[in-house]
């Protein structure tokens, strides 16, 4: 392990190349677990390790990346969790002591596959103990460091690296994180955090890989070097780009950066400040050999680092042209009188929309099946909705509904923002009124609006709908919104919100959404007046869902948000409770039982970005 960090410390180092896509480019499915490999196809293993040393690599790295009890209970292997980490181990070192050169063996520890609280469901110790597990299961073995890569969420790795100290406090630690093409990684954290958390944890080695090619992760490479030679014994920096943007052709994914590019492309890395060098997804020995020729003539003529400036902002990303969207399924999942399952996302304060994005796969995961986005919740600056709909639908394909509200906006405004809209694929809205500015960050913001909610509904259905605007201007292509209202079922004046619904209903609304139920008697008594008066609701009701986050955000919501009442039982129980969230998830499943057989469907909103909060309420509908 020393001899390891003195040989870092002489100068640039060479690591291999990709694991998975080259067992890939052996006939190996990628439905099959590659880390089992270890155990009923060895010789795979090896002849992969074999190539890279042959190419030049200095460092392997084991087929362990996936070998842990969360990824491998996927493949109902978590029982031999130990032999395949063990066997890893071995095989690379096996490969590296046929060697006439030194070799370093780096054990490969990937994510696991599931997402930490707040965005997934598994807890900061569980992920921490199952990273214990996988670690001691090759630190028995030994090796001489570990590599934890192709982290997208800081959480996640922090807790590898304190697994890794506490297991093999002696074994040298080289942290990756994977960056996307806006120079952050896929959670949205910017190279200069990064590099402070990484740091700060006190790794040998940071670094990045995967995800994208080297063009894309040079401006990285060049922030995290920034930080670590800041300090006098600050770490050394790594790099592993992808072999480009893959392209499937036929059962096959090839990838377009060839060798000459990534030998290239090492001169730069090394300029940069960059100590391991190599290739990640797409690489080849053929990468690597051509990276080897580089690092030789750089030991023969002494290698120069030099400070590359970083473009305010990252790395510029190239513009992406939208992809067509698929028609809504909403209206037909109601059609089919399907018990649909919502849950509401806020967009984010600044412009990267990544960590959003992630939390809408996790919660698709989870089944819910339509995201709600607010528009300005609580009068308060954020990305405009419909853009935020729009890059979930492209990166997730989960419907959105996007709410749209009418004030703050004139009708010329409001068409165009519509279109605009569905020109992106967005097709469900939910139109409302909104916030109104004074409380939010902009009081003095203006609050006017020339058009009404079920005058908007009334413009969409009969003009939009029918291929004009509202002043019978042809827009060409019909509009196909599917267009919901809001209904409160707790209003100050129950027959004057009846006649609104009514309204509503009556300018074409296709559904329904309320405002958070927590006690269904005012519910059925809203219903029961609806039916004296216009018979059945004709249209399918979301009934709404919220679970408080403790005593102090449910006694907020009851005093200072007119439009929620918790009744006093609630708060009382909120009071009682020792752990306020749980008390808040139990409160809202109890509401959503209830409300089952009064509505046709649930929409959650969670509080304070709490994904799993509302996973936990939707599993009373499972």
């Amino acid at each position: 392990m020393t001899d390891f960090l003195d040989r870092l410390n002489r100068g640039p180092i060479l690591c291999d190349g990709a694991m998975g896509t080259q067992i890939h480019a052996r006939g190996i499915s990628f439905e099959h677990c590659f880390d089992e490999l270890n155990l009923s196809q060895p010789e795979v293993i090896l002849d992969v390790h074999r190539a890279y040393v042959e190419a030049g690599a200095e460092i392997i790295e084991t087929n362990t990346f996936g070998a842990n009890r969360f990824r491998l209970i996927e493949h109902e292997l978590e029982n031999r969790l130990v032999e395949i980490n063990r066997s890893g181990v071995r095989l690379a070192r096996k490969a590296a002591d046929e060697s006439r050169r030194k070799i370093y063996v780096a054990a490969s520890i990937g994510p696991l596959g599931v997402r930490l609280a707040p965005l997934g469901r598994v807890s900061a110790s569980e992920a921490f103990e199952a990273f214990k597990e996988q670690i001691a299961a090759i630190a028995a073995e030994g090796v001489d460091a570990l590599i934890v890569e192709t982290f997208s969420d800081l959480g996640e790795i922090t807790q590898a690296i304190k697994a890794a100290k506490e297991v093999a406090p002696d074994v040298p630690i080289i942290a990756q994180m994977t960056f996307t093409e806006d120079a952050c990684t896929p959670l949205g954290d910017a190279p200069d955090l990064v590099a402070r958390t990484l740091i700060e944890l006190g790794v040998n080695v940071i670094g990045a890989n995967c995800s994208v090619g080297p063009a894309r992760l040079l401006p990285v490479i060049q922030t995290l070097a920034r930080h670590a030679h800041a300090n006098e014994r600050g770490p050394l920096v790594s790099i592993q780009p992808n072999a480009g943007w893959p392209q499937r052709m036929g059962p096959r994914l090839v990838y377009p950066a060839t060798p000459e590019y990534f030998g290239d492309y090492a001169r730069r890395f090394l300029d940069a400040g960059a100590t391991i060098v190599g290739g990640c997804c797409g690489t080849t020995p053929g990468h690597i050999r051509a990276m080897r020729a580089v690092l030789d003539e750089a030991e023969l003529h002494g290698v120069t680092r030099v400070q590359v400036s970083v473009p305010r902002g990252g790395a510029l990303s190239e513009a992406v042209p939208s992809e067509p969207i698929a028609p809504t399924q909403l209206a037909e999942k109601f059609a089919n009188q399907k018990f649909v399952i919502a849950v509401e996302v806020d967009p984010p304060r600044g412009h990267n929309a990544n960590r959003i994005i992630e939390a809408a796969r996790e919660l698709k995961r989870a089944g819910f099946d339509v995201v709600h986005i607010a528009d300005t919740p609580m009068a308060r600056m954020r990305m405009s909705a419909w853009a935020l709909a729009h890059l979930i639908q492209r990166d997730t394909q989960m419907e959105t509904v996007l709410h749209f509200p009418t004030r703050g906006r004139n009708l010329l405004r409001v068409q165009g923002d519509l279109l605009a809209a569905h020109a992106l694929g967005v097709r469900n809205l939910l139109v409302l009124m909104g916030d109104p500015p004074s409380v939010g960050d902009y009081p003095e913001a203006g609050d006017q609006h020339d058009i009404v909610p079920s005058g908007l509904v009334k413009v969409i259905k009969s003009s939009l709908n029918t291929g004009k605007d509202s002043a019978g201007i042809s827009i060409g292509t019909a509009t196909t919104f599917h267009v919901g209202v809001a209904v409160n079922f707790y209003p100050p004046d129950l027959e004057r919100e009846i006649k609104t619904f009514r309204k509503k209903i009556m300018a074409g609304a296709d559904f329904a959404v309320s405002q958070p139920i927590f006690d269904v008697a005012p519910v059925r008594a809203f219903l029961q007046r609806y039916r004296d008066q216009f018979g059945e609701v004709p249209i399918p009701i979301m009934g709404g869902v919220l679970p408080p986050a403790s005593l102090r955000n449910a006694e907020f919501l009851h005093n200072e948000l007119p439009s929620i009442i918790l009744p006093e039982w609630t708060l009382e129980r909120m009071r009682q409770s020792s752990d306020g969230r749980k008390e808040g998830i139990k409160i809202a499943r109890e509401a959503l039982e209830q409300l089952r057989e009064l509505v046709q469907g649930v929409y959650v909103m969670p509080m304070f970005g709490r994904y799993d909060s509302a996973a936990e309420v939707m599993e009373v509908v499972r």
